[in-house]
């Protein structure tokens, strides 16, 4: 359906997973035909952050990124991790993925660490002017407002799991959702399409998980799954879901993701 010159961007993909270290170049070969210009390659902890540096010089379709899974309560790490994305800041393209996780955090003493932690690399995002690739799994409402009163500009929120309505004032913001090919069977997402502007959607894969069959490895080539559903979601053309998401991706990411 769509040419390889279109240059969909995925903007959230683990491609230094483990599950891609047997077939990572056809991995990446079937994303280009599938009409993939970039992927942005997140990253949860310091191994993964190093990992997509060495996958970005060697195939230059990965965009790097670095963060801390936000499951990972260690303030320690988290000083590291920041550290290390300004030493290489040159080289990376967001901050990510760092955000709420209180599907897994249930305590609030936890939740609390959770959330400074979040404020660090927020303040990280302002100070170097980059782009944050929010996880927020049953902590939406509460990751857009620490966004919102931390003056966070720059955000994606990856794989948004809350109600449309948590999202609207994160969308007045400026901030960005990204759709990912799970969409096709998840209700709470097909709902979130239909009920934002196509102005503020991206497209994501999260690869190698959130694919359109629940158990089968999901990889970048999915992306067109995720524009077409949004299309048929919107009753638009795929032309036109094509086009604006590129505009998008372009308008938060910029010259990051230039090739």
């Amino acid at each position: 359906m769509m040419a390889s010159t279109s240059k969909i961007i995925d903007t959230h993909a683990h491609i230094c997973d483990s599950a891609f270290d047997e077939d990572r170049g056809d991995v990446l070969k079937r994303a280009a035909k599938a009409g993939v210009g970039a992927i942005i390659g997140l990253g949860e902890d310091m191994a993964d952050a190093r990992r997509n540096l060495e996958l970005a010089a060697k195939h230059p379709m990965i965009r790097p990124a670095a963060g801390l899974y936000p499951t990972i309560l260690d303030p320690d790490q988290a000083e590291q991790m920041k550290s290390f994305i300004r030493k290489e800041r040159s080289k990376l393209v967001a901050i990510g993925e760092v955000g709420l996780d209180f599907w897994v955090v249930k305590e609030d003493p936890r939740k609390e660490i959770q959330k400074e932690i979040l404020r660090g690399f927020i303040e990280l995002s302002k100070e170097l002017d980059l782009p944050l690739n929010i996880h927020s799994r049953s902590a939406g409402r509460h990751a857009v407002a620490l966004l919102l009163e931390s003056g966070a500009t720059r955000v994606q929120m990856h794989a948004f799991d809350g109600k449309a309505s948590a999202a609207l004032p994160a969308v007045e913001a400026g901030y960005y959702f990204s759709i990912p090919p799970s969409v096709v069977r998840s209700r709470q997402k097909q709902k979130l399409v239909r009920n934002l502007p196509l102005s503020c959607l991206l497209v994501e894969t999260d690869s190698p998980v959130l694919g359109p069959e629940p158990n089968d490895r999901n990889e970048p080539a999915n992306i067109i799954v995720s524009i077409e559903a949004i299309a048929e979601l919107k009753d638009v053309s795929p032309e036109k879901v094509l086009h604006t998401i590129v505009e998008n991706t372009h308008r938060l990411y910029g010259n990051l993701i230039a090739g």
